[in-house]
Parts: structure tokens; sequence; C-alpha cells
């Protein structure tokens, strides 16, 4: 019987307003704390010293889209006037000013990091020289590469009442001099000048071992009187501007979607300008100068030391050096998908006989995917297929398979999302290919993006016309495959044919299904259908029977999907959230989420898989999805959600969510205040070796591989895996005697 304790408590509960602000993380400063893990990973001495590298210009490269599309939304609105508050209650100016404050000491960080790497890169053989340090013979061979190859692509552009400042290009790196003429030394001009983006920015120099190079903007500096002749170069510095990117088409007027983005991607490098990054050594006048020309405030602008465009050091990062970074994995190959199933009847009927789960980067994309596309295209007894290609990717081993496809005379239809953000040139050059091969082209729906990642072959199979569906997390994007962890789903069940259908028919027509098989689809169901578990679960919960939801996703942000998870928590349900980015849930409140513990997984490969987990009284359910909880995920793009039936895919996907939560080595626990804390620091306080989630499934990998080749694994290989295992089983039984309820795998 409840005491008068218990029921005062409940009434307590009842009382919580769950929409107060103070419930909820900004979006905004969740974003940067994401990109404060990324910049962790470079500072981490136990990644290689390229891997590290390869941190800090990712780094670098989200906070550019950050401030081009996020940065630029708040000063739109707030240059209009705008009023509209986040769920926390912020406004755009109180943002903005809290942006700035995080950013200034990471973006310090940054280049403190960069300054530590390079010393060790040069020990190691990659050496990034200064100009002024060069020896004679290698100033005369920069010199002759100067004027043969660069100077002829240099275009020196002057500032003053007869020549405007020019329109420096989004992110391009730029150099502003200041002049004078000799006859009159009290005189000054400057003049701006952008680096040829067709050339290397670093600058190859002859040396009998290692890789060396001097930065191209030193080259330029050190010739700039070239440039000048009869003028005298006072001063140079280097600056770096942001500007507003975000495309936005009144597709209700574009007669021509494909025409109409094919302009606004021209478009985009001449946006507003939102930020400015500038040697911090530049004179104030200077700094004023660039500010007044690029119409921006104080606030706008970031004083960096070293060099900028830090992503550009990408280019580095694929030196054939192998002590430096990861070491190589082979991928694995499911029995069903192996070399020796070469005839395209036994890879489907191998579908038929039982769905199949495939966990990338450690499952081949190539020899599952990529086989599944080749073999629709070749077989003679498929009729049609369809695939929904959001981003494809320079090069697309699947485009070539529906040009192949289409090429034998099937029926081929590639919906094509041409506003995929920064995708949008490859998207528009493959919708090109694919209609000059046949491939029926469909480009967008009015309004939404369309992200769900499907592909249907429809075969005639010897008994009657079946329909094979390939559903995944991720893109069909090869390279992308190598690097993020996604997880793709084959099945040929009846009720998933006519679902995936029923979404294409949707997608190219104007179907309006009302009735779902087995699919959740955003914008129609798929925030109903979340709401619904969460609620069911919420209800079905009991002191004997307690209620759990298990959730891994990319981002938390929708306030409706928020809510309903905490008075989940306040029921008594255990929720465990995997949330790699950001994340707007504020765990650990008393009365309203303490039930609720948050943690982000940051390492070699991009957590992108979306799971959901529901206990449901026992008889567990288990969700993948293209979808995060976002608002934009849910009600402006077009997402797909799907249960998981089958017994033993079950099974391995659960399997992954309890790998992924025993991670004590590159996770991180989301704090009630906003901040993260590492699990290892935690583990390390008591002595307790790290257990890495995305090294133990690299490490069956090798073991596999190993028994394959040799008829067993080592002795020694058994053991680090088991061990590996028994820490996992350890920190499990540590969570179920603490507040975490972990899934039984």
């Amino acid at each position: 019987m409840p005491t008068r304790a218990d029921k005062t408590e409940r009434l307590d509960v009842k009382r919580i307003d769950l929409s107060d602000p103070s419930y909820y993380i900004n979006r905004e400063l969740s974003w940067i704390a994401f990109n404060h893990r990324v910049l962790e990973e470079a500072e981490d001495p136990a990644n290689p010293l390229l891997e590290r590298l390869k941190f800090l210009a990712i780094f670098s490269s989200n906070l550019d889209e950050f401030f081009m599309i996020r940065v630029a939304g708040l000063k739109e609105q707030l240059d209009a006037g705008v009023v509209n508050l986040a769920v926390d209650e912020m406004s755009a100016a109180e943002q903005l000013q809290l942006i700035r404050e995080r950013l200034v000491p990471l973006i310090a960080k940054q280049s403190t990091l960069l300054r530590e790497l390079l010393p060790q890169l040069a020990e190691a053989g990659i050496v990034i020289h200064e100009y002024a340090k060069l020896n004679s013979r290698d100033r005369a061979a920069l010199e002759e590469y100067f004027y043969q190859t660069v100077f002829p692509l240099l275009t020196p552009l002057a500032i003053d009442s007869g020549h405007p400042f020019p329109q420096v290009l989004n992110r391009s790196l730029n150099i502003l001099f200041t002049i004078q003429n000799v006859d009159e030394p009290d005189e000054r001009r400057a003049a701006v000048l952008q680096l040829p983006q067709v050339l290397s920015r670093f600058v190859p120099l002859k040396r009998k071992s290692g890789h060396h190079f001097v930065l191209m903007e030193e080259v330029i500096q050190a010739h700039s009187d070239a440039l000048f002749p009869g003028l005298r170069v006072v001063e140079s510095y280097n600056f770096r501007v942001s500007r507003d990117a975000d495309i936005a088409i009144a597709e209700d007027e574009a007669s021509d979607l494909l025409t109409e983005m094919e302009e606004q991607v021209r478009q985009r490098r001449w946006g507003a300008a939102v930020r400015l990054e500038l040697d911090e050594r530049s004179p104030e006048h200077l700094r004023e100068l660039l500010m007044t020309l690029l119409d921006l405030s104080n606030e706008d602008v970031y004083a960096v030391s070293g060099p900028r465009n830090i992503s550009d050091f990408m280019g580095l990062t694929g030196l054939d050096v192998r002590q430096l970074r990861y070491p190589s994995f082979s991928t694995r190959i499911l029995p069903r998908f192996s070399a020796e199933v070469t005839n395209p009847a036994a890879l489907f009927a191998a579908i038929r006989q039982q769905d199949i789960v495939v966990h990338h980067p450690f499952d081949s994309f190539s020899n599952h995917v990529v086989k599944f596309a080749f073999a629709a295209a070749e077989d003679p007894a498929v009729l049609a297929i369809k695939v929904t290609l959001y981003r494809a990717g320079r090069k697309s081993p699947v485009v070539d398979a529906l040009i192949k496809a289409a090429q034998n005379g099937k029926q081929v239809t590639a919906f094509v999302e041409l506003k995929a953000r920064f995708d949008e040139e490859n998207n528009i050059q493959w919708a090109r290919e694919l209609e000059k091969a046949g491939v029926h082209v469909v480009y967008g729906i009015m309004g939404l993006k369309t992200h769900a990642k499907m592909m249907m072959v429809v075969r005639k199979d010897e008994d009657r016309i079946r329909t094979y569906v390939h559903l995944s997390t991720g893109n069909y994007n090869q390279s992308t495959a190598r690097l993020y962890t996604d997880i793709g789903y084959f099945t040929a069940r009846e009720d998933f044919g006519l679902d995936a259908i029923n979404l294409f028919n949707f997608l190219t027509g104007y179907s309006q299904c009302k009735t779902w098989r087995q699919f959740a689809i955003a914008p129609i169901t798929l925030s109903d259908a979340l709401l619904m578990l969460i609620r069911r679960e919420t209800e079905s919960h009991t002191p004997e029977n307690p209620g759990e939801i298990v959730a891994k996703l990319n981002a938390l942000v929708d306030d409706k999907i928020i809510r309903a998870l905490y008075r989940a928590s306040q029921k008594g349900v255990k929720i465990k959230l995997l949330v790699r980015g950001v994340c707007c849930l504020r765990p650990g409140v008393p009365g309203v989420s303490e039930n609720i513990e948050v943690r982000s997984i940051v390492g070699r490969f991009l957590e992108h898989s979306r799971i959901m987990y529901f206990k449901n009284g026992g008889d567990e359910e288990v969700y993948l999805s293209s979808a995060d909880w976002m608002p934009r995920n849910l009600y402006r793009r077009v997402e797909v959600m799907f249960p998981i039936p089958e017994p033993s895919a079950k099974t391995q996907i659960k399997h992954f969510l309890s790998v992924y939560w025993g991670d004590t080595a590159k996770s991180r626990i989301l704090l009630p205040d906003g901040r993260y804390e590492k699990l290892a620091d935690r583990m390390k306080s008591k002595n307790k070796q790290l257990f890495s989630s995305q090294q133990h499934f690299l490490n069956e990998l090798r073991l596999q591989s190993k028994g394959a080749a040799t008829g067993g694994a080592s002795v020694d290989d058994l053991q680090a895996l088991l061990f590996s295992r028994s820490l996992f089983a350890e920190e499990q039984a540590s969570a179920q005697n603490g507040t975490a309820h972990p899934v039984s795998a």
C-alpha cells in the first residue's frame, strides 16, 4: 500500500512543469560541447599522430559548417527582429554571445594543439617548414616554382575608391597586403589576394626521405614584391571569411529544380559574411578595415595564431605513413554474400531464407550493399529497382549498378535528394548521369528533404513476383561506409515490401497511404509512433517488471520526445541514451530525469547508426531508423523507422547496443549542467582497464579472420577477446548494481 510520502511525491511530480526552460540544454551550446569532444580526440596521445591531425581538421570543418548554417541563421533572426525563443528560452542575441564565449578558448586550444603536433610530426618524417628558415637551395627551387606555376594564377586586387572590396570566396584563404609608393612613404594602400584553389596548399620540398612541405601562403608572401612592381610591401597577413551558406529555394516558383539548385550552389559562395578569422598579429587598423568592408562587428572576429583553414591539413592525413595512422583492418563478408555466391539467384534466395543484418564498417559495404545492387542489375529475373540517394559521394558503385541495370533494360527509379546540404553538386552530377543512362530520376518532394535510405528490388521468382528491400541507417556512400558505423537490413518480407512500394509511390507521385504495415514514416507517422512507444513503456512499467528504453542516436532535440522521456523517467522507467552529438535533454534532474543517463561515444569511427530498444513488458522490440529525434527529421524530412522482427537479427542488434553501452574508453557522460565527463576518468580512478566498443568489434573481425585462415585463433588472441568481453561483463554487472539497467545481449 502506498504511503503518504509516496502520494506526496507523486503529487509533486505532477506539479512539475516539464516545459520549464531550465530542463533543456541549448542546442547550439550542446553542439559546441560535441565539437569539444572531437577536439579532445585530437588531444589524446593514445591516438596516432595523423589521426590526431585528422580530428583537428574535422573540428575546423565542423566549425565552418556551424558558422555557415547555425550562426548565420541566428544572425538573420537578430537582423530581422525575430523574437522566437529556443526551447531553453534564450534569444538569438544571448545565444550568439554564449557561442562566442564558448568558442574562443576552444579555437585557442586548437591552435595550441597544432603547434604541439607539428614538431611531433616532423620527428616522424612529416615536416612543415617555415620559409624563413629554408636554405638557399630550397629558396631557389621555390622561386622557380613560384614564377612558373603560381605567379600566373595570382590576381592581386586593389582596395580604394576606384576598386571596391572584392567578394572573397566563402572559406577561401586570403592575404591582405599593405603597400606603399617608395616616393610617397606616408601614403599606404591595401590590396587583397586569394590563394589559388587549383593548387595544393602544401608545396613539396625535395628530400631523400620523409615528406617535406612549405605552406603556399608563405611562398607567395616571400615573393610578394613581384605582385606589386615599383611598390614596397609593408606588411601582409592572412585572413579567412565564412559566409551564410544555407540554401533557401522557393520550390513552388522553381520551374526547374535541378537548374535552380545549380544556381543556388553557385550563389552560396557570396552569402553575407558571418565570421572573420584573422592573424592575431594583424594591427588594429587592418582589423577595422576588414570589419568595415565585410560589415562585421568585433564579436564576429576571431584572432588566430598559426595557420588558418586547418581543415586543409586533412590532405596530409592520407600520406602513406602507416605507423602514424590507425591499423588497417579487413572487413567481414557474411557467408551468404561470400565470393562463392556468384549467382544472383543464390543471393536473393539467401535473403528469402532469413533477414540479414550488416554492421558497417565492420561488415563490408562493397560485398553486401554494392553486391546486392549489382546482383539486381545483372539478374535477368529482376524487373525493377528503386532507390533513394541522399549522399552518394563523388564516386559511387551503387550509381554504377543503377546505370548498368538501366542499360540491361530494367525499370530503374532513383530518388536523388538535390537539397542534401553540401552534397548538392555531387547529387546534381549523379542526377544528370543517371538520366543520360535511362534511369527515371525524381528530384525531391516540395517542402521536404528525403533522408530515408532504402533500395527496393522487384524480382520474378519461381513462385511469384517478390519485393526485396534493403534499409539502412546510413547513406549509399562507399567512402563514408568505411568511416561511419551504420546498420543495414536485407529482407524479403511481404509486409516490408508493400510498405516500400507505398513509400516510393509517396515520393514519386500523389500517394496518400494511411496504413503502414511495418514502417513509421516522417513526417506522416514517425513522431506519433515514437511517442506511442515511449508512452506504452511508461504505462506498462511496474516495480516488479520495470520498463526500459535504450536509444542510440546522433542527436536529440525534439521537445515533445524529451518531455515524453521525462514522464517515463518520472514513472521509474530506466532510460539509457547514446547520443553522439547534440542533446537538449538534461539528465539527472531530481523529480524529472534522475532515471535517464546520456552518453556520447566519439572515436575512430563516426557513430551514425540509429537504434531503439523498448522492453515492452518483456516482449522486447528493436527498431532501426534513418532519423534522429530532431524537429527537422520528424517534421521536415521523409524518414523511415522499422522494426526488427527476425529473432536472430534482434539478438544481434541488442548485442551491438550492449557493447556500445559498455564502452569506457571513448564514452563521455552528460552531466546535469550540460558538461561532459570522460567515463575513462572514472574508470582510471578505480584502476580498471578501459573497454572500447569500436576496438571490440575490430577484435572480433581480426579473430574471425584468423580463425578462417588458420582453422582457429591463437590462444593469445582468444584470451585478448575474452578479456575484453569479461571487462564488458564487469561493466554490465556494476551498472546493474547502480542506476543503469543494461540490455541483455
